[in-house]
């Protein structure tokens, strides 16, 4: 009996994902249970393009690149729980249900994105996401994610 992998680091990680850097939006998969979960993180720091324009002196992480490291690491999971079916085609965005942002996240602060398969159908995903910052949850939405 093979052993499933349970964590991935970035090199892992950008096998399967499109994204290059200044879009990466995970840096590691800490926990991964094939067809249901994953958690992976993303260590924000002040070297962050973004920083520069959002907001000058009040660096803040735009909310829109929260939802994408959680479409990121969506995106990981459906990758690396069926590689043959769905290696080497791209995950889009089909849908954002639910959307709350609860807390600014800042340089210094390790994004933990927690993700949750709801429901998988032929080719489309809905799934439970969460991100939180020292255990405290600064965003969550359901997503709706399709393979292309």
């Amino acid at each position: 009996m093979t052993e499933i992998q349970q964590t991935f680091d970035v090199i892992e990680i950008l096998k399967v994902l499109p994204h290059r850097y200044p879009f990466v939006m995970v840096d590691r998969i800490i926990e991964f249970d094939p067809g249901k979960s994953i958690v992976g993180l993303k260590n924000v720091t002040f070297n962050e393009p973004f920083f520069q324009g959002h907001f000058p002196g009040v660096p803040i992480m735009p909310g829109v690149l929260i939802l994408e490291g959680m479409a990121q690491a969506a995106a990981v999971l459906a990758y690396y729980s069926d590689p043959e079916k769905f290696g080497g085609k791209l995950m889009y965005f089909a849908g954002m249900d639910g959307v709350r942002f609860r807390q600014k996240v800042v340089p210094g602060d390790q994004l933990i994105f927690k993700i949750e398969v709801i429901k998988f159908k032929t080719r489309v995903f809905k799934l439970r996401a969460k991100a939180l910052v020292e255990n405290n949850l600064v965003a969550e939405a359901e997503l709706l994610a399709s393979f292309g």
